[in-house]
């Protein structure tokens, strides 16, 4: 008897120790979690302030589209192409998110297609600011024609 009760001890302390461990690793997971949606908040937070500095700014998201996602070196990459309607040369200002499968955002960048004439497009390489991982896709926030 008292043998049995030292195994069953031993065996309730091993899962014990188990959920414990488990639990601790679900724990720095969820702080990390926490760290990188905090840093890419910070950044979409930083890409919105630069869209906010663009005066006389026309909202031009119809004249803009995304590009699929690849990567480059350590990066991921979209090509962004802007295609001005209009009857004078624009520049545009896009903001470009990058999502995960799940539609998460993971970062924000701000690029600038310059010189864009009546009629015609132009394409610039939205960059990731940090390695991304996974499936991710890229979408215009926001494009602004000037």
């Amino acid at each position: 008897m008292t043998l049995r009760r030292r195994t069953t001890g031993l065996a309730l302390a091993v899962a014990t120790g188990t959920t414990l461990a488990l639990t601790g690793c679900d724990a720095a997971k969820d702080a990390a979690s926490d760290v990188i949606a905090s840093a890419t908040a910070a950044v979409a937070s930083a890409a919105q302030e630069k869209m906010n500095e663009i005066k006389d700014g026309v909202d031009a998201a119809a004249d803009v589209k995304a590009g699929r996602t690849s990567v480059d070196g350590d990066r991921t990459v979209a090509e962004i192409t802007a295609t001005n309607p209009k009857d004078k040369t624009a520049d545009y200002t896009v903001m470009v998110n990058f999502r995960d499968g799940d539609g998460n955002l993971l970062d924000a960048v701000v690029l600038n297609i310059d010189g864009v004439e009546p009629g015609t497009s132009k394409s610039g390489t939205a960059r990731s600011n940090r390695t991304l991982t996974g499936d991710t896709t890229a979408e215009i926030a926001q494009a602004l024609r000037h």
